[in-house]
């Protein structure tokens, strides 16, 4: 592609040295490792580095030209604009011709729950028989192609590519997740929005962010930037994100769980078996989507209250995108969850399950979920959230203490899990001190385990018919269900050997 068409509309402050508009773009990056022959480097600065310390090394690797915010004193001709990362943005669309212009693009963001709406909606659009691509937490995958990803939202220059690859591929709806971190980096600036929700919103991101109002204010960007003619579907339970419905262009639609004031609600909830059984409402004659006033009940696949509240955004997302009801209830009864995201890995003489544990909000959502299941006994193996700071860690301490009390778990065991976390992930002697300080000052006792491994298998000799062993925790928690898999095959615990481990074998962690 030409430069000049590449450069279509981008601001441009100041040029240092001979630019030939002409000149044949074959390639652009804003890493200097991936430049090749004939490529535009694109100098971004990050937290953690500056790309304009690399516009040498990206000439070296065949760069011809380089968009700078300042000019460096390298023989290469330089573009300097205001903002790189904004023109990245601008400069990916171009150069990848406006893809999801041509997509229909469904954009999901909340603090917890994004990736299992994703899948949700994914398993839905895949029934309805509709070439679905999903970019997310997990991977982006579309057709024959599956990234395992780095970014929850990648950056503006690979989701442009992405899209021009789908495109290629025959693609027609794209399902992703969008952080707060991409909405405030400008990663998902110029992409075509068809559908935006809002799920929910909790005290997350503080310290990435600086002020919860500056993590709302990043998140929010979505809905606020939505164009006439989308639509976009608000949580109207949270007074934050119900404060959008009349600052956005979109046709806004409402969920609620608490009311049935909205466009859609449940209510009926039973989760007796951990299995959310509801009535789902549309509550008056959607006329923008054809949709008329109905009701019908959902029984998921899935379990979990979270599992709930992320399938009545699915159900959403879905009947404005005008899939059968039918098709939705038959996705939902046959999905059966996304890994870790309170993930039922065993369920034959005791259920085993397996949670994220990320944060005070899911904390929270995972014990109301138990809370409301039957069972004798209640085991819970932590691991402790390493390198994440004392406050981080003492808030999600002392939210654990107050459902370990609510719910008289009979086991606390935890783990640091030093054989299975990277050196980032590891528990720092201040986090440990804090934990047991937390520990004591609410009279509770735990037994402490270096390993993994040892905590898994410890727990599950606690474990009696009708009990419930709840694996906690987040990285140090990943490998758990490999060496749960382990011990209850060597203890011919598992009827259905292949189903069990058919779904552990193929996980991503």
């Amino acid at each position: 592609m030409k430069l000049r068409e590449i450069l279509k509309d981008i601001e441009i402050i100041d040029i240092r040295g001979k630019i030939d508009l002409d000149t044949e773009i074959s390639n652009m990056s804003y890493n200097s490792i991936n430049i090749e022959a004939s490529g535009l480097f694109v100098a971004i600065k990050g937290k953690i580095t500056d790309g304009h310390k690399y516009i040498k090394n990206a000439k070296n690797h065949g760069a011809i030209v380089a968009v700078v915010e300042d000019f460096k004193e390298v023989y290469i001709p330089q573009i300097k604009v205001d903002n790189t990362r904004k023109s990245l943005a601008d400069l990916a669309k171009n150069f990848y011709k406006d893809p999801s212009k041509d997509l229909k693009v469904i954009g999901i963001t909340a603090t917890n729950g994004k990736t299992t709406t994703s899948f949700m909606l994914k398993k839905i659009l895949s029934e309805n028989k509709i070439n679905t691509g999903i970019i997310g937490t997990v991977y982006t995958k579309f057709a024959d192609v599956n990234i395992p990803s780095i970014l929850t939202t990648p950056e503006s220059l690979e989701l442009q590519k992405y899209f021009k690859e789908m495109l290629d591929k025959n693609i027609s709806h794209v399902v992703m997740e969008v952080s707060s971190s991409a909405q405030q980096m400008l990663r998902v600036n110029n992409i075509d929005f068809d559908i935006v929700s809002f799920g929910n919103l909790s005290r997350e991101h503080i310290d990435q962010h600086g002020s919860f109002e500056n993590y709302f204010r990043d998140k929010s960007k979505i809905i606020l930037n939505a164009k006439k003619g989308s639509f976009a579907l608000l949580n109207m339970d949270n007074e934050y994100i119900a404060s959008l419905k009349e600052k956005t262009k979109a046709s806004v639609l409402t969920i609620s769980m608490e009311n049935l004031d909205s466009d859609f609600g449940i209510s009926k909830l039973d989760l007796s078996t951990g299995f959310g059984k509801f009535m789902f409402h549309v509550n008056r004659d959607i006329k923008e989507i054809n949709l008329k006033k109905q009701s019908f009940e959902v029984e998921m696949g899935s379990v979990g209250y979270a599992s709930v509240m992320n399938g009545v955004i699915a159900i959403s997302l879905a009947l404005i995108l005008q899939v059968d009801k039918n098709i939705i209830l038959n996705a939902l009864e046959n999905f059966k969850g996304v890994e870790r995201r309170f993930e039922l890995i065993y369920d034959e003489k005791f259920k085993v399950l397996d949670d994220h544990f990320a944060n005070e909000k899911n904390i929270d959502v995972t014990m109301t979920t138990l809370s409301q299941m039957n069972y004798k006994n209640l085991h819970i193996l932590y691991a402790i959230r390493g390198n994440r700071g004392v406050e981080l860690n003492r808030a999600v301490d002392e939210r654990l203490c107050f459902w370990l009390k609510k719910l008289k778990a009979s086991t606390l065991f935890t783990t640091f899990s030093e054989d299975t976390v990277k050196q980032k992930d590891k528990v720092t002697q201040e986090e440990k001190a804090v934990y047991a300080e937390v520990l004591k000052n609410n009279n509770i006792e735990t037994v402490y385990f270096n390993e993994l491994k040892d905590g898994i298998n410890n727990i599950l000799k606690k474990a009696q018919s009708g009990d419930i062993v709840l694996l906690a925790g987040c990285q140090g928690m990943d490998k758990g269900a490999k060496f749960v898999e382990k011990y209850l095959l060597e203890n011919n615990l598992v009827t259905n050997i292949k189903d069990f481990t058919k779904r552990i074998d193929n996980r991503t962690c």
